[in-house]
């Protein structure tokens, strides 16, 4: 057999320009040392890997590094869907993270090279078509978010996110290259299909002890990745101690890449009737748990933390239903898949216009607060509110935000075609909790501002302690909130001046993404056509 290998570098594409934006970035920080250099450089780079997916993926399915019919990058459809999407969630977040960085929180060049390097890992990760390829790609997405959600200078809060988040993703990955190995060791074979084939052939293999140890350690090591119940515990922590854009694209980016990554495994290499019911016993306690602890909080990052792990139930139950569609038609196992890859593209589009709105009526530098200090925010800021209750009430499912309804449908229609009425009861049930702290959040954007404290005088303290121009100005309280407004900035329960961010790129991103997140909800079927292929 012959070891040359031919390499379609129209397919690499894609990963060649997200690995080029950081070397670039590099090359921009080093040179010129600006910010905002710096980040035109990384933004036009992510933006170029979306442009450079999306033409790879309309001209049809590539295949290279491959040995007989085997391949270890096949960059198709839902490749490029998930490419795509990666590289305008990291164009996102940089615009966002642009009042963070001109603040001085962060080190714009190790930010932006270290987003560029997360991006390269999301691009290659939707294409890999083995182990090694997937495993690599989701660590590569992974790694540079540990010193990411660590990287706001003066918090305590972000270092202990950020090492919170390192030791839990180092066990998960520990045992997802255990599981691996086993796998392996019991099939011979490293290519997804290649695994699946072998699986299939030789039903005996199963009731090695090997193959079940592989099998289940190859799933929870992946199902940390989603934020799974009961590997969730590092979400919630995680996201409110890390800078506002980082908590975004973790609850973005890094959630839908652990979604791609154990649906090409479940999809491919993994039996279903061996992991669905593993998979649907994820799904319900994750909905269910995640709903009910987001009911009890009060801090704004940490209810959209435990929102996203509730969220992540509803994209595992149409991988869980997979052992009761086994013996039904090909449709109905594609329709599964194309459900959870439609659902996870409207979610992150939804959470993504949520914290944009987040990051826009919040101080430079903050973080998130409480569901107290954005109440009364509509009345200063009636379209930043409303773009947030947009995406909250398109995260709940209802109109006018369809993206949501939509997707919670389809996963629905998914679960009941497969035979697993029991389990779209459970995900209908989850919903309609999940109501209750959705609508409680967007009542407190309309609802009256908290009286501030009479001891509190808001002129003087503002006078006295006004930041330097181009300071980052620290977290408010309610009553710095409640006193807040465009011509006389609120004060905060530190005496801090909380000026709301006012950057244009912010703006922007939030205008954008609550377009797209109207536009997908007239029309999801494109969402669902690509993510079936």
């Amino acid at each position: 057999m012959s070891v040359v290998q031919s390499v379609d570098n129209v397919a690499l594409l894609p990963a060649y320009l997200a690995a080029g934006t950081a070397v670039l970035v590099l090359l921009a920080d080093l040179l010129v040392a600006r910010a905002r250099v710096t980040l035109t450089v990384a933004a036009a780079g992510a933006a170029a890997t979306a442009l450079g997916a999306g033409l790879v993926g309309a001209g049809g399915e590539r295949r290279t590094f491959c040995v007989g019919p085997d391949c270890s990058y096949v960059f198709g459809g839902r490749a490029a869907l998930v490419a795509v999407v990666v590289a305008l969630l990291t164009l996102g977040v940089l615009a966002l993270s642009g009042p963070l960085l001109r603040a001085g929180q962060s080190p714009a060049g190790e930010y932006c090279f270290l987003l560029a390097c997360s991006m390269t890992g999301g691009v290659v990760l939707g294409a890999a078509g083995d182990l090694i390829t997937l495993i690599v790609a989701l660590e590569t997405l992974t790694l540079p978010l540990y010193v990411l959600v660590g990287l706001r200078r003066g918090s305590l809060a972000s270092a202990e996110a950020a090492v919170t988040f390192f030791v839990v993703s180092v066990v998960a990955t520990t045992l997802t290259l255990l599981g691996a190995a086993l796998l392996y060791a019991a099939t011979g074979g490293l290519h997804l299909g290649r695994i699946g084939a072998i699986l299939a052939d030789r039903p005996d293999l199963l009731d090695l002890p090997l193959t079940t140890a592989a099998v289940a350690l190859v799933v929870l090591g992946l199902a940390f990745k989603v934020a799974a119940v009961p590997l969730h515990a590092w979400a919630p922590a995680t996201y409110d101690g890390a800078p506002l854009p980082v908590a975004a694209y973790l609850s973005t980016a890094s959630k839908l890449g652990g979604v791609v990554a154990l649906l090409a495994v479940v999809q491919y290499a993994l039996p279903a009737d061996v992991t669905g019911p593993v998979l649907a016993l994820l799904a319900v306690l994750t909905m269910t748990v995640g709903n009910l602890v987001a009911l009890r909080q009060r801090r704004t990052v940490r209810l959209l933390a435990w929102s996203s792990v509730a969220q992540a139930g509803y994209i595992l139950a149409p991988l869980g239903a997979l052992a009761l569609t086994a013996g039904r038609t090909a449709d109905a196992r594609t329709a599964a898949y194309a459900a959870a890859v439609a659902y996870a593209v409207f979610f992150v589009v939804l959470e993504l216009a949520a914290f944009a709105a987040l990051v826009a009526l919040r101080p430079a530098g903050a973080d998130g607060g409480t569901v107290d200090d954005l109440r009364g925010a509509a009345r200063r800021h009636p379209w930043r509110a409303a773009a947030l209750g947009l995406a909250l009430v398109g995260l709940a499912g209802l109109p006018p935000g369809l993206a949501g309804l939509f997707a919670k449908v389809t996963v629905v229609r998914s679960l009941l075609d497969g035979g697993a009425g029991w389990l779209a009861v459970v995900v209908a049930v989850n919903a309609v909790l999940g109501l209750a702290y959705y609508l409680r959040l967007t009542a407190a954007l309309w609802a009256a501002p908290a009286v501030a404290a009479p001891a509190v005088a808001a002129p003087v303290v503002a006078a006295a302690v006004a930041p330097a121009e181009g300071a980052a100005a620290a977290p408010s309280g309610p009553a710095g909130l409640a006193a807040g407004g465009d011509a006389a900035p609120g004060v905060g329960s530190d005496g801090a001046v909380a000026h709301p961010v006012r950057a244009r790129t912010v703006g922007v991103v939030l205008a954008v993404a609550t377009v797209v997140a109207l536009l997908l909800g007239l029309a999801p079927q494109l969402v669902l056509d690509v993510a079936a292929r």
